[in-house]
């Protein structure tokens, strides 16, 4: 529904006298839901809503806003992490729209992946598959169950200063809700210094006690859906390409593209987006002059059962991490994670 997207953009980004009224508008029910948020939280804070307690030590990966974040590539990457440190790590999401349980199963082919909307469920579902860590992908929000770690991720590339909630705004709950978080992390994939910044002194303000990190989020190695045949990012320099994007924000994905010197040809769809066969055809066909045809891996593990074979090969990069700041601090968080797996 493309024009409810952008109704919603104009409503949550929009500097005119239209977004501003309409932000006017919401703002009653805005407090309501501000109310809401902040009863639920005393509830769990004060023991009336309890959380329940596992065998196995558990760290959440998770955000106080609507959209991408990093969510996923952070969670995958705290996978590799315990598993190389000898630990059997799960991870237990949500699932939704499909395209991030068969990312994690491509980024981490022995680890399993459990779809549960009920939290709890899902850990003991990946404690019964041999989980020593459980990662629970996007369950900040999710109190249902206790964990050992929460980390937070704060977007710098959509920080803008403002934290009006929904659905006045796209923050799920406030700021200040950070102090819950064992760590935060700043993720970046375009944002400047000045912005990372910005960001980093409103969480530090908002929760002084919480350690800070930043991680950039940059493409990883071109990878060929048909071939598994893999190039080096600097083969798009001066390439004419098809980009095509349906994640939350498409728009840091082709600014990527064209900080690495593509000349891009952006075709943008609704996070979680549920591609056709016509659609796939559709993108084939406006493709045919381009040198590459280029998506993230989470639309390819949805297009490529679809690409036409004529059309030659669709191409995907996975978002790989770049630790900038706090180092010590993620460290430390993993040290925790493998001697609470110890005891």
């Amino acid at each position: 529904m493309p024009d409810l997207r952008r109704i919603v953009e104009t409503v949550w980004t929009g500097r005119g006298t239209r977004a501003r009224a309409l932000r006017a508008l919401l703002s009653p029910i805005e407090m309501v839901y501000r109310g809401a948020i902040a009863m639920r939280g005393w509830m769990y804070d004060s023991g009336l809503f309890p959380a329940e307690n596992f065998s196995v030590a558990v760290v959440s990966v998770g955000n106080l806003s609507v959209g991408g974040t990093g969510k996923t590539p952070v969670a995958a990457w705290i996978a590799r992490a315990l598993t190389e440190r000898g630990i059997k790590p799960g991870i237990v999401l949500r699932g939704y729209g499909g395209d991030e349980t068969l990312v994690h199963q491509r980024l981490n082919a022995h680890v399993p992946v459990i779809v549960a909307s009920d939290r709890p469920r899902g850990i003991r579902e990946a404690i019964a598959q041999g989980a020593d860590v459980v990662i629970l992908d996007d369950a900040f929000q999710h109190r249902r169950a206790a964990r050992d770690a929460d980390v937070l991720l704060v977007d710098a590339d959509s920080w803008s200063g403002s934290t009006r909630l929904l659905p006045a705004g796209p923050w799920r709950e406030p700021l200040r809700s950070a102090r819950r978080a064992s760590l935060v992390i700043i993720t970046r994939k375009t944002a400047d210094k000045a912005t990372v910044e910005a960001a980093r002194r409103a969480v530090a303000a908002a929760a002084p006690r919480v350690p800070i990190a930043m991680v950039h989020l940059t493409p990883g190695d071109l990878r060929s859906t048909a071939t598994g045949q893999t190039l080096p990012l600097h083969a798009l320099r001066g390439a004419d390409l098809t980009a095509i994007a349906a994640i939350a924000r498409p728009e840091s994905f082709f600014r990527q593209l064209t900080e690495l010197g593509a000349v891009v040809r952006p075709h943008s769809f609704a996070d979680h987006h549920a591609f056709t066969r016509r659609e796939a055809r559709y993108l084939a066909a406006e493709a045919n002059s381009s040198d590459f045809v280029v998506c993230t891996l989470k639309d390819a593990v949805k297009l490529e059962s679809m690409w036409p074979a004529e059309a030659g090969s669709l191409w995907y990069v996975s978002q790989r991490l770049k630790i900038e700041d706090g180092q010590p601090h993620i460290d430390r968080m993993l040290d925790n994670l493998s001697s609470a797996h110890s005891n």
